[in-house]
């Protein structure tokens, strides 16, 4: 046998090639091969003796192109062997899985008991049949008002948290995952998926789980800053497996919180300058936005079923630029977002969203009488409405002075500090939706009467001077 020529391995029955060609990044390219596919797992044996996994990322003629998982540092060509496993990429899932730390490819590295499997099943998922697809209709309490009130989460949803550098979007996520609750007060499972984190943040989030209780219905899945870049674009395929083998075969209510979307994205370019091809906006593939929607879609309710996988992606936006291609192509494929203001975070509200930007688009599904109140829109529209007339006049008073104003711009610009202070700075506390539309009405009523005309039919029933204002009702 000599080294460059393919071998039949007796002990695994498979055929290994002693054929590699070229190493670059990431990726190995070995020739001479046959009977391979897309997506086939290969296990790279090293000269000595150890092993390393891969995925054949594209097969041309009798050349593969390998990406290896663990990185291509100390491969040689010449003594490295390459062995096709005939499978897909797979992950072994168990309700076991539940209070476990795993790598991005979901091997448990908490030093636990090893898993054992109720099921091998592939992470790319099957996508959900249009037909079968349940449409979300149940509110998910955060907690939280600016989402709670404002931009409601529902169950089944895909809401991403568009952040910045520096800004507090890991806590946001570890407060709604404390905090999450359905109607029926039922908890959520987690799983959470870290991609390209540091050791202090992964640290942070340990705290969290742990102090909180919270680990004991979390499976973690952990990829850090300074793990391979390729096992970045795994890791949230795992979760998401994981995520609906628990909901749609364990009738769980899943929550999936992926960090950092950004850095998934920049693995995803990393292969991409490694395979040479043509680049797309800034330098990111040209198929990024199929890429994510695969991702993304994992999200819903199936028929029949009363599992549910609910997402919240959170990214960084490069130079705080919401019309970059990550959150760019993310509000695209999702139904909303959630964005966090560097301008709200320096003046030390938390959390910092900021509300004018953010939507959820299914919103209107979650609420109304029977799921939380059935003065929500309308309080949610008023507050929406005053609450930007004040950002407006903040920046007239900028050119002509506060004193140039009328009596009632001087309430609205009071209102938008206080909306600032009592709806969005809540603080770590939680808060019910009740308690929410009542700071609302609160905040509200130190409007004019005859500016509530998006309230105006729960005028008598919820404002806080509800027997006055049904006297002066008449002049609205």
């Amino acid at each position: 046998m000599t080294p460059r020529e393919a071998v039949l391995d007796r002990s695994l029955m498979s055929v290994e090639y002693q054929t590699v060609n070229y190493v670059t990044g990431p990726l190995v390219f070995v020739e001479n091969v046959h009977d391979v596919s897309y997506n086939e797992m290969v296990a790279i044996v090293m000269p000595d003796g150890s092993e390393r996994s891969g995925q054949v990322l594209e097969v041309s003629s009798d050349t593969a192109v390998i990406q290896v998982f663990e990185g291509t540092q100390g491969i040689d060509i010449d003594t490295t062997r390459i062995r096709f496993l005939e499978e897909v990429a797979k992950i072994d899932v168990s309700t076991d899985l539940l209070g476990r730390i795993l790598n991005g490819t979901g091997k448990p590295i908490d030093g636990g008991a090893p898993i054992v499997p109720e099921k091998r099943l592939d992470v790319s998922g099957a996508p959900i049949n249009p037909y079968t697809r349940e449409q979300p209709a149940d509110f998910i309490e955060t907690g939280i008002s600016a989402i709670d009130g404002l931009n409601t989460l529902v169950r089944g949803q895909k809401l991403p948290i568009f952040s910045g550098s520096g800004l507090p979007a890991n806590e946001l996520a570890a407060q709604i995952i404390r905090q999450a609750r359905v109607i029926s007060g039922e908890e959520f499972a987690i799983v959470f998926a870290a991609m390209g984190i540091t050791h202090r943040e992964a640290a942070y989030f340990m705290q969290q789980f742990e102090t909180t209780g919270a680990l004991e219905r979390v499976v973690f899945f952990l990829n850090l800053a300074d793990d391979p870049t390729v096992e970045r674009l795994l890791t949230p395929k795992c979760a998401l497996t994981v995520a609906e083998y628990l909901a749609f075969e364990k009738d769980l209510q899943v929550l999936v919180v992926l960090s950092d979307m950004t850095n998934y994205c920049e693995a995803l370019r990393e292969v991409s300058t490694a395979r040479e091809e043509v680049p797309g906006r800034r330098g990111y593939p040209g198929y990024m936005y199929t890429d994510l929607a695969s991702i993304y879609e994992r999200a819903g309710r199936i028929k029949g079923r009363s599992g549910s996988v609910t997402q919240l992606p959170i990214l960084s936006m490069p130079d705080d630029d919401i019309t970059h291609p990550i959150p760019d192509l993310t509000g695209y494929i999702t139904e909303g977002q959630i964005v966090l203001s560097r301008q709200l975070h320096r003046r030390g509200v938390y959390p910092p969203i900021d509300v004018l930007p953010c939507l959820s688009r299914l919103m209107n599904l979650g609420i109304g009488e029977g799921k939380t109140r059935e003065d929500h829109r309308a309080v949610a529209n008023q507050l929406y409405a005053a609450y930007a007339q004040g950002r407006d006049l903040r920046r007239l008073v900028a050119i002509v002075g506060e004193e140039a104003l009328s009596d009632t711009d001087r309430r609205y610009l009071h209102f938008a500090d206080e909306f600032e202070r009592q709806i969005i700075g809540q603080g770590e506390t939680g808060r019910s939706i009740e308690e929410t539309l009542t700071v609302g009405w609160e905040l509200l009523s130190t409007l004019p009467m005859g500016e509530l005309k998006r309230v105006r039919e729960f005028i008598d029933k919820y404002h806080p001077a509800a027997s006055s204002a049904s006297t002066e009702k008449g002049d609205i």
